[in-house]
């Protein structure tokens, strides 16, 4: 019954994204996030839904009459730069048939990623979009705070299978980028019953965070519960929920969850298997970046290179392990060039952010830009902290955040221009 009714679903949408691409692009980033096939167990499960939805957008951008605004800026180019970049260290990678399994799966997310920044080019399907990603993810973090409160907190939450989220590391580290989108939603929707499920929304997603079980989630969601009481323009009912449900959620967590949580400060000898890795994992990425200044190519955390460029490193018998950090994971794969250029991209997100924030800061038609972009810069603070322990630097959400801090600097920057003159 699920399969025939995603299938039903994509389906009956693909006519309408033939006809405006923005449709197709909302379809794109549902599966992205979402994979609402594989809640399925038949036929659904593996079949390339994205594959047509990508069909119909190249043919929408064709033959659609719907405008499509082409334009440029920085952080276009810097991403352009980026992708570059992998494309040169995939040609030199140390396991090229891996690495360009993987720079495919990055290339399309990248494609998209530009497709999105020119197809989505008003405030309504911007916000839709956010409406996409936001409930797309939120799914798995409603599900999963019922399902923590119901077994106590003693089981993982898991993202969808198959995907960059699927770990309860991961999807941990997306429900926290995904809560400050809400909060925005929740501020720029007036009909009553919408807003009421985004509250219960933000009460769910934390504790589905927490069900995860992962430190760098922990982490990460401090560090937005900080940055979102700074960033919004209404602070007093985030600092209320966050005082209340802060030592609530603590208090119901099982021992378990605090004995794995507390090896987050302690000492190296007390440090778990998991911990020890990703410091070893660190290690060899920075050895391997120093010995290669293209890096090792696209999923070169491999026992051969871990022998090759840090021999010893890791005893024998004991698991080699993967980056475990955006930071790290770029280094080893692609050098400090690749490390440099995505870091700029991030400065340059945050800085753009500033500026529409500036620019709309006392404009009561455009509070929307003002909390969108106060709200995208609380997710960047969010996958900054957690990526520094998880790696998911080609997931798409940062990116998608990146663009659309392009897309509401280029709505803003537009309406301030001066139109021209009419002859009477």
């Amino acid at each position: 019954m699920r399969d025939l009714f995603v299938t039903a679903v994509i389906f009956g949408a693909l006519p309408f994204a033939l006809k405006y691409p923005h449709i197709g692009i909302y379809l794109w980033s549902w599966i992205s996030y979402m994979n609402p096939h594989r809640l399925a167990w038949g036929f659904a499960y593996n079949f390339p839904f994205a594959a047509f939805v990508a069909v119909a957008v190249f043919i929408s951008l064709v033959f659609s009459r719907e405008k499509i605004t082409y334009f440029w800026s920085p952080i276009l180019s810097w991403l352009v730069l980026l992708n570059i970049w992998f494309l040169i260290t995939t040609f030199f990678s140390l396991q090229p048939d891996d690495s360009w399994v993987q720079w495919e799966k990055v290339f399309k997310i990248q494609l998209f990623t530009f497709l999105t920044v020119w197809i989505i080019n008003d405030r309504r399907k911007l916000h839709f979009l956010v409406w996409v990603i936001a409930l797309s993810v939120g799914f798995y973090g409603i599900k999963g705070g019922i399902f923590t409160l119901t077994g106590g907190g003693s089981s993982h939450v898991l993202g969808p299978s198959g995907g960059f989220i699927s770990g309860n590391t991961e999807i941990g580290l997306a429900m926290v980028m995904i809560l400050p989108l809400i909060w925005y939603l929740y501020l720029n929707t007036i009909h009553l019953w919408a807003r009421r499920g985004l509250v219960v929304a933000m009460l769910l997603i934390p504790v589905a965070i927490l069900g995860t079980q992962s430190r760098g989630a922990l982490l990460a969601i401090g560090a937005i519960a900080f940055f979102l009481w700074i960033k919004s323009r209404k602070k007093l009912v985030p600092l209320i929920v966050i005082i209340i449900m802060a030592p609530l959620l603590f208090n119901f967590m099982p021992q378990s969850w605090h004995d794995r949580m507390s090896t987050i400060t302690s000492s190296e000898e007390e440090r778990d298997t998991s911990a020890q890795g990703r410091l070893l994992a660190w290690e060899f990425a920075t050895k391997m970046a120093v010995a290669r200044p293209l890096g090792g190519g696209f999923r070169s955390f491999t026992p051969e290179n871990y022998e090759r460029y840090a021999p010893g490193l890791i005893a024998p018998g004991e698991k080699y392990q993967d980056s475990h950090s955006i930071y790290f994971g770029v280094l080893g794969e692609h050098g400090f060039v690749g490390l440099g250029i995505f870091l700029v991209l991030g400065f340059l997100g945050w800085r753009s952010a500033n500026k529409i924030i500036k620019l709309t800061r006392k404009s009561k038609s455009d509070k929307w830009a003002y909390d969108l972009a106060s709200m995208l810069q609380v997710s960047l603070v969010g996958y900054a902290t957690g990526g520094a322990f998880l790696g998911l630097a080609y997931f798409d959400l940062p990116y998608h955040i990146l663009i659309m801090i392009v897309i509401i600097l280029r709505l803003i920057e537009q309406q301030s221009q001066p139109q021209p003159k009419l002859n009477s």
